[in-house]
């Protein structure tokens, strides 16, 4: 295990010495997202009785920010090393494709929760939460950062330039960010749009993660974890095939 150790060492690296772009930047992000919205709307949406609306936008940016840097974390990483062709120092030395997976993933984690707990730190002073299920949100967090992380891998392994990697992100990770619930109920919308968001995985994310700090929730957070985690099991084992067979890595 000890190449599995020193990738991982090395991708925890990239990221924490440029932890200013990596870490502060996103954190401070949302937190202009909390000041911009609630100066907005505070007062006049309420989505749940007795829960304020600066309340419950507070879950849903940690969520959101956790997830778009864990994608961020791994598919940057991978992409880079492809562009500036110094993954052949990571192909040659004996790591197992299984090895190469958990590094890159568990690095997208440790990014993930660590934006996640920063967003949380600053925006928790605007508000007044109180964390009633942390079992859930730590499962939430966790399973989510590991499927974006998961999602980034696959991203830059089909992706050749930075162009293509960031296409995919800008038209799939930020619009399914956006519309999972991070600003309002799903059962604010018409019902079409209503049946439209239980097809989005980030949506179950965000209102698990949600459920855990006010005790409700838009679908139950046992079905909520159950779709997670069968989606970061179908992405982690389309890694896996990708990496084995050398998909735009080896050939």
């Amino acid at each position: 295990m000890s190449g599995f150790r020193t990738l991982l060492e090395k991708e925890l690296l990239r990221f924490w010495k440029v932890s200013v772009q990596t870490v502060a930047a996103p954190v401070l992000t949302a937190a202009l997202y909390l000041v911009v919205f609630a100066h907005a709307l505070e007062g006049r949406v309420r989505v749940y009785d007795s829960i304020a609306y600066t309340d419950f936008l507070v879950p849903g940016l940690v969520m959101m920010s956790l997830l778009q840097n864990a994608f961020a974390n791994s598919s940057s990483s991978l992409v880079q090393s492809k562009m500036t062709g110094n993954i052949v120092f990571v192909l040659l030395p004996p790591i197992s494709y299984l090895e190469f997976f958990g590094a890159y993933v568990l690095a997208s984690v440790v990014r993930g929760l660590a934006v996640g707990a920063g967003v949380l730190a600053v925006t928790v002073w605007f508000v007044h939460l109180r964390l009633q299920a942390p079992a859930w949100a730590l499962a939430f967090a966790v399973l989510g950062a590991g499927l974006l992380g998961a999602l980034g891998l696959l991203a830059g392994i089909v992706s050749e330039k930075i162009d293509q990697l960031a296409a995919f992100q800008n038209f799939v990770i930020v619009p399914l960010s956006f519309l999972s619930g991070v600003f309002y109920s799903i059962h604010s919308l018409p019902p079409f749009w209503q049946q439209l968001s239980h097809a989005n995985p980030f949506f179950y994310m965000i209102d698990g993660f949600r459920y855990a700090f006010f005790g409700v929730s838009d679908v139950g957070p046992g079905a909520s974890l159950a779709v997670v985690g069968a989606s970061l099991i179908a992405v982690s084992f389309t890694c896996l095939a990708l990496l084995r067979s050398g998909y735009k890595l080896r050939h």
